[in-house]
């Protein structure tokens, strides 16, 4: 906690500055006819509008409402509460659940479990501005879930990549708010989840995980994998999954993922996205160890990975080129409060 005390009110400002700039943007619409297209991103995200593209939107207001509920203190909490204010309105929501109903499919499952983490870290959080907000996502939130409903039955395979597409990690963003809503009752999201991991995942042994990473990765396809498994299986089934998933890595194999990505330029998008690649490593590898038994030898091994592959990353959040202060914020208050 106390790194990411000295570090919010840095990583509070750069989300401040992205959500509210809404150029240069990479918008997706699908035309329909001659001239249908918006003159400007925030006639289709009137919420969601900055941050270069709409999942990274989403997901730098989740790390915005992860600050206000974690370091109040330590970040300029006044002017982030009313940029949600002014963004997470119910005219601005209902808007955004009409966008997502018609082109939501770009987003899948990445933008989709990260909205969903964003309505769960809100629903979550007792704060009279919180139930407002919370109010306010219910439409978009029930659009999200059931696109989920559709896709899951039918998504025969799951998306092994390091980029949005990875099934995995769009599962697991979504599971926490699952959860919430299994919890009052509505268990179709959650069942979907456990039935589709289970699915495409349980059998899975011994791993490729040295062939990563790719060269535009800012998600481990072996980890992420992990992670959701992590938090679905029983402790004792997940170790027993492990063990067969990276049956090496107690011996430091494979050794392409206890080694960080080497980052050539942060003007470019795609190869920026290998800073992600590290600081998401470093947060899965922490929530894999503290899967494991403390005794478990692996455990070492995963806390001095987290801490290699995060520690050189965190000073690139801001200050750094837009391709990179667009988004990486998120993925290092996620590792900071893993």
């Amino acid at each position: 906690m106390a790194q990411l005390r000295s570090r919010a009110g840095e990583f509070g400002e750069a989300a401040l500055r992205n959500v509210r700039k809404e150029f240069p943007s990479d918008i997706r619409s699908t035309m329909r006819f001659v001239g249908d297209f918006p003159s400007r991103p925030r006639d289709l995200y009137p919420a969601f509008y900055g941050c270069f593209d709409w999942h990274s939107c989403v997901e730098m207001h989740w790390l915005l409402v992860r600050l206000l509920r974690s370091v109040p203190d330590a970040i300029p909490a006044r002017e982030i509460t009313a940029v949600l204010d002014e963004h997470l309105t119910a005219e601005a929501l209902a808007a955004e659940a009409e966008t997502f109903r018609t082109s939501g499919s770009r987003a899948r499952p990445y933008g989709w479990g990260w909205a969903l983490m964003l309505h769960h870290e809100i629903a979550t959080w007792d704060d009279p501005a919180a139930r407002r907000w919370s109010a306010h996502l219910e439409p978009l939130s029930a659009a999200v879930s059931e696109a989920f409903l559709r896709w899951l039955p039918k998504q025969t395979y799951p998306v092994r990549t390091g980029a949005h597409n990875n099934s995995a990690f769009g599962l697991s963003r979504a599971l926490p708010f699952a959860r919430m809503r299994a919890a009052a009752g509505d268990g179709a999201l959650l069942a979907a989840i456990e039935e589709a991991a289970a699915r495409w995942f349980s059998a899975d042994v011994d791993y490729p995980g040295g062939w990563e990473p790719s060269g535009a990765d800012f998600l481990s396809a072996a980890l992420t994998e992990a992670e959701l498994q992590a938090g679905l299986l029983a402790p004792e089934d997940f170790v027993a999954w492990f063990d067969r998933f990276l049956p090496g890595l107690t011996d430091g194999r494979p050794a392409a993922l206890l080694t960080p990505a080497t980052i050539s330029d942060d003007s470019d998008g795609q190869l920026a996205h290998l800073r992600g690649l590290n600081l998401s490593r470093a947060w899965c590898w922490l929530r894999l160890a503290d899967q494991l038994p403390a005794t478990d030898p692996r455990v070492p091994l995963m806390l001095a990975a987290a801490e290699t592959h995060a520690t050189p990353e965190l000073d690139h959040v801001s200050g750094s080129d837009y391709m990179v202060e667009h988004w990486l914020a998120c993925y290092a208050v996620l590792y900071l409060t893993a």
